[in-house]
């Protein structure tokens, strides 16, 4: 496990990342954490005492990484940008758990299920946490319904949400 302190920062514009709280972890402390390793991650640990785990270190060249601290992540540490924090990291080899609810749903459709299954495990992670992002149970049903449908059509995500994004246009 690695510890050390880290300012809480904010990106102004930054692409997809506009917006975004976060704090760096410079490389030669990201060396000790996982040597050699300049692809994204995942850790555990705690932020000023505040629990994690599986969340994804972001690669930002040079051998240095970012985490973004969620809305829930701020709210437990009760910090914001400008603030500093205490890390606490190491590597986190649990899997991450897939939707259970999906799971259910596609055992009723085998074509779908086929799709799903010759996916890479972490594209079956992806949709698996999209639709478990979802803050209400009309939205994650809105969303199964998305991907299986998607997936009966032989469309991979990103496909699925454009071809869906234009039928409601």
């Amino acid at each position: 496990m690695v510890s050390f302190k880290a300012l809480l920062l904010k990106f102004d514009k930054k692409g997809e990342k506009t917006g975004w709280t976060y704090f760096e972890i410079p490389s030669h402390i990201a060396k000790e954490l996982n040597p050699g390793v300049r692809t994204s991650y995942r850790v555990k640990g705690r932020l000023d005492g505040y629990s994690i785990k599986l969340v994804a270190l972001l690669p930002m060249g040079e051998g240095g990484f970012i985490i973004p601290v969620n809305a829930d992540m701020r709210r437990g540490i009760r910090k914001k940008e400008g603030a500093t924090i205490e890390v606490e990291l190491e590597i986190d080899t649990d899997p991450l758990p897939q939707s259970d609810d999906l799971l259910a749903c596609l055992e009723d459709e085998p074509k779908a299920l086929t799709y799903f299954n010759s996916l890479p495990t972490s594209h079956q992670n992806y949709y698996s946490k999209w639709i478990e992002s979802a803050k209400t149970i009309e939205t994650k049903t809105k969303r199964i319904s998305m991907m299986i449908k998607g997936m009966m059509m032989g469309l991979n995500y990103g496909e699925t949400l454009r071809y869906f994004r234009d039928l409601e246009k």
